[in-house]
């Protein structure tokens, strides 16, 4: 019955009340050495996501994700949606690598990685403490009736909050339809293009909705990553992890006294202050275990640490380890499950890489244009008539292209163009062609034809195509 009890808090999340009301966490500020490294985690991560749409790399931006126009650049490396498949693998790649990182050290990803992690506790919060102040004085003021200390503290936080969710949209957007965009729509001017603003108020009013009311409820109920935990996590995943064994010991916890015998009389390390419990940014209580709530932000181990060491009691009480490192003292190792995502994850990346290497400068498509059978000439001569499709994939004007059909004998006309022509940079070239081969050279009523693409001279791609004929009954 009492471990039933003791586990009572896992049937419910630390954010909801027994009465379903919303319960605000106002979590202690946070200090210590792993947060030291959070925050310069975090501070590189923020300036590559707000540098990143406005770099260029041989003219293409660094990170763009063009969805209407579907046109995607990667480390300045522009993609098309003839290259879904890369993105499909790299988008493996991905799945792979976080469930690789899951296994072997939990929710990481979260505390260290995720941008809502990041703008919400080195960005909002820390606003937040600078404008409410710590823990109890946000308690208070949440309390106190609206006089007018309230009033300025609550409307210069909703004036700075919402600046920052409104600089977050516009960074947002340049990476949908481009930073060149973006700048020329400032530029013209808001009221020219009311599509767009109307876009970018949404996308403030979301982010200012997350950051400034939802908040920690997108990691614990929004976020699927943290169900996966459940699926992914074992005995030897490294997390945040209290040591329970040496916590606890016989007799449990017991508030500090000075000068007592902790360790003749039964009890444990922990002196039940509550401190983790209070700088937890999710509310949770780390002491009850491994928790979806738990975004392993490593407030709670400097926390302790803090404490550990003002009463002279070694560091660690939490820390970084595994359920099989507290339990049997064993050290981490790789897992069978995890030695075969690292070969999935190997063979994939290389897979990639080999593609990206055999990926060529030029995709042409031909198709037969619509609605149009084939015409029977003199001299027993068939023709049809294609529309060819040519997308160049790099950066510079790819010239003096021609095309020739190398699948059978016969002549292939350009119409409305000369016999070379010039795919521009990061562009498409469209056109019609005909294509007329003699009846005798083929085989039936449908033939698959091939067509080179050619840059002075030199083969550099080929497509295939479909030539109608009459039906042969030979």
């Amino acid at each position: 019955m009492e471990t039933q009890e003791n586990e009572v808090f896992r049937d419910s999340i630390s954010t909801i009340t027994e009465e379903g009301k919303r319960a605000w966490v106002f979590p202690k500020k946070p200090s210590g050495s792993f947060y030291k490294y959070r925050k310069l985690v975090s501070y590189f991560l923020l300036a590559f996501l707000f540098l990143s749409p406005f770099i260029k790399i041989n003219g293409n931006q660094f990170l763009l994700f063009n969805v209407v126009e579907r046109r995607f650049n990667i480390f300045g490396f522009p993609f098309w949606p003839q290259d879904f498949y890369l993105f499909v693998i790299s988008m493996l790649i991905g799945i792979v690598f976080i469930t690789l990182f899951t296994v072997a050290f939990g929710r990481i990803f979260c505390g260290w990685i995720c941008p809502q992690t990041i703008f919400m506790e080195m960005i909002f919060r820390r606003l937040e403490y600078w404008i409410e102040g710590d823990r109890g004085k946000q308690i208070r003021l949440a309390k106190q009736a609206w006089n007018t200390e309230k009033t300025k503290k609550k409307g210069l936080k909703f004036i700075i909050f919402l600046f920052i969710s409104f600089l977050i949209a516009n960074v947002f957007l340049a990476y949908l339809i481009g930073s060149d965009k973006l700048i020329k729509y400032i530029t013209d001017g808001p009221l020219k293009h009311k599509n767009t603003l109307i876009s970018l108020l949404i996308f403030t009013a979301v982010f200012y909705f997350v950051f400034a009311w939802f908040r920690e409820q997108v990691c614990i109920i929004a976020c699927p990553y943290g169900r996966l935990q459940g699926v992914l996590l074992d005995n030897q995943s490294i997390v945040v992890a209290y040591d329970h064994k040496r916590g606890e010991s016989e007799n449990g916890r017991k508030k500090y006294k000075k000068n007592e015998d902790r360790q003749a009389l039964g009890f444990g390390d922990c002196i039940d202050c509550l401190q983790c419990v209070h700088v937890c940014p999710t509310g949770i209580d780390i002491r009850n275990g491994t928790q979806l709530e738990c975004i392993n932000c490593t407030a709670c181990i400097d926390e302790c640490d803090h404490i550990m060491k003002s009463i002279k009691l070694p560091k660690g009480l939490i820390r970084y380890a595994s359920e099989d490192n507290i339990e049997k003292k064993i050290p981490f190792k790789l897992t069978a499950r995890m030695k075969g995502y690292i070969a999935v994850l190997t063979i994939l990346t290389g897979l990639l890489v080999g593609m990206l290497f055999l990926r060529n400068d030029i995709e042409a498509t031909l198709l037969r244009l619509p609605g149009q059978l084939y015409e029977h000439k003199e001299n027993n001569i068939i023709s049809n008539v294609f529309t060819y499709n040519l997308v160049n994939k790099t950066t510079e004007d790819i010239d003096n292209i021609s095309l020739k059909l190398l699948s059978h004998k016969g002549t292939l006309k350009l119409v409305a163009t000369s016999n070379s022509f010039t795919v521009p940079k990061g562009g498409i070239t469209k056109g019609t062609l005909f294509i007329e081969i003699d009846n005798l050279a083929l085989t039936g009523d449908r033939n698959k034809i091939r067509i080179g693409i050619y840059q002075n001279g030199k083969l550099i791609e080929t497509t295939t195509a479909n030539f109608l004929g009459p039906r042969s009954y030979r």
